[in-house]
């Protein structure tokens, strides 16, 4: 199956089977692609003593530590194909990762983010709500996954307005004014869980302010550290939610800058999906091995969609713990899992952290 095929089915479609046939020939033909195109990425995998002459199962590839892109600029491609540098959030001292994209790969996150998140919001584009400040557009030293987060996501709006004012303030006039407009109308929302939490929701409660947001979907990401600080569960988060706003239709997501496009969603049993552009593994902190069902362990994760630079197999700096395959209720096919939180003394990157640090 060629690449472009696959935004032509939907993004939960395939068998464990199907995936796993599709995915070795992916993973390792990407593999070896950058090992002859990166330099650096070729002195990485020979100093681990892999061997690429021969195809493996994609499981036994090579990943890299998600760390290795604040140390090196890794691309694959020559540099005047480069169009656009990724930084992750990073608080103040940190290094931070730069993401090299040419016009291909580009494309083909902006395609998959597309057809994932469409699942879940619908196909058609909608009214839409950013709980963020549109001034963070603006600001070249805060433009970084926060705001690649938010124009990602704004493509599925058909008119947006941005809640809060460059003081991170709520706009509580204008965000009454555009549900009055928008009444009876399906309504997007997204924002980043721990600003959505302190500027939105906290606002909202102090000020006993109620709004109907009964006929929108949310959709949010990142900062869960700072609400469990708070003792905020996710129950917690999605009560006040619906208490002040009328919301039942959430959905949180995993991802990350270094491997932009090929989100995890959350679905409605509260799981995290691999879609057909990606898949992950758990693994044994300690000798790396593959952890089994219900074992909590390392999070790797792993792409098709990197070509211009080696993102495509990558171990994070989250436990997570895989739950199953090809069986979750809501009838989504692919794996499932849960985020139990950051290594402990992992750096702190969230897009929300970053903000509020």
């Amino acid at each position: 199956m060629k690449l472009n095929n696959f935004f032509e089915i939907s993004p939960y479609s395939l068998y464990r089977e199907q995936k796993e046939f599709i995915f070795n020939k992916y993973l390792n033909d990407l593999t070896k692609y950058h090992y002859a195109n990166c330099s650096h990425y070729k002195n990485m995998i020979n100093s681990l003593g892999f061997s690429l002459k021969k195809s493996m199962n994609y499981a036994e590839l090579p990943f890299l530590p998600v760390r290795i892109f604040k140390k090196h600029n890794l691309y694959s491609v020559k540099e005047n194909n480069i169009i656009k540098t990724m930084t992750s959030s990073g608080t103040s001292g940190q290094k931070v990762s730069k993401i090299f994209l040419n016009k291909e790969t580009s494309q083909n996150q902006t395609k998959a983010l597309t057809k994932i998140v469409s699942e879940f919001v619908g196909r058609n584009r909608a009214p839409m709500i950013i709980l963020d400040s549109q001034s963070v557009l603006k600001n070249r030293n805060m433009f970084s996954a926060r705001g690649a987060g938010i124009l990602g996501f704004s493509i599925f709006g058909s008119k947006r307005i941005y809640a809060l004012d460059e003081n991170m303030d709520l706009d509580v006039d204008k965000l009454k004014t555009f549900i009055r407009e928008h009444k009876g109308k399906h309504i997007i929302i997204f924002g980043f869980t721990f600003m959505i939490y302190k500027y939105f929701m906290k606002k909202l409660n102090k000020n006993n302010i109620k709004i109907d947001l009964s006929n929108a979907v949310l959709i949010h990401g990142g900062g869960w550290k700072k609400l469990q600080n708070e003792s905020i569960t996710s129950k917690d988060f999605r009560d006040i939610l619906y208490t002040t706003c009328g919301i039942t239709k959430i959905h949180d997501y995993y991802g990350m800058v270094e491997q932009t496009g090929s989100i995890y969603m959350e679905c409605e049993n509260q799981n995290l999906h691999a879609s057909i552009f990606s898949d992950i593994f758990i693994r044994n902190p300690y000798d790396f091995s593959l952890s089994k069902r219900g074992t909590k362990g390392i999070i790797q994760t792993l792409s098709i969609l990197p070509n211009s630079y080696p993102g495509h197999s990558l171990l994070t700096d989250d436990e997570g713990v895989f739950l199953g395959e090809d069986d979750c209720k809501c009838g989504r096919l692919g794996k499932y899992f849960q985020i139990i939180g950051r290594i402990k003394n992992a750096e702190i990157r969230g897009c929300s952290d970053t903000y509020e640090n």
